[in-house]
């Protein structure tokens, strides 16, 4: 199961375009441009599950950091200012991590 089972390959491609630049980065406008917001929660909840990497139900700093490369090999990683406002934005119980309740909250706020 990859994304764009889930998503349109334009739509990702035109949202990595939008924050190539460093410091660019805003993830509820690419939650929005991938459409991502717009999808079902068993949607949703499976994208979840491809961008925790490791399967720890939580995605973590460093899958965060890499968050991009998941839509895109060739996309940038975030800068250390994008990921801590990544992680602020969707970790409301501030264990430093986001897990599925957050995420969902975060792209259906989008």
């Amino acid at each position: 199961m990859t994304l764009t089972d889930f998503l349109a390959v334009s739509d990702i491609a035109s949202a990595i375009n939008a924050c190539r630049a460093n410091h660019s980065f805003s993830p509820k406008k690419f939650f929005a441009m991938v459409r991502l917001s717009k999808k079902s929660p068993p949607e949703i909840k499976k994208i979840f599950m491809i961008l925790d990497q490791d399967k720890s139900v939580y995605i973590e700093q460093d899958e965060l950091q890499l968050f991009l490369q998941n839509f895109s090999k060739g996309a940038r990683p975030l800068t250390t200012a994008e990921n801590r406002a990544f992680l602020l934005a969707g970790d409301k119980d501030g264990n430093g991590k986001i897990g599925w309740d957050e995420f969902s909250n975060l792209v259906m706020s989008s």
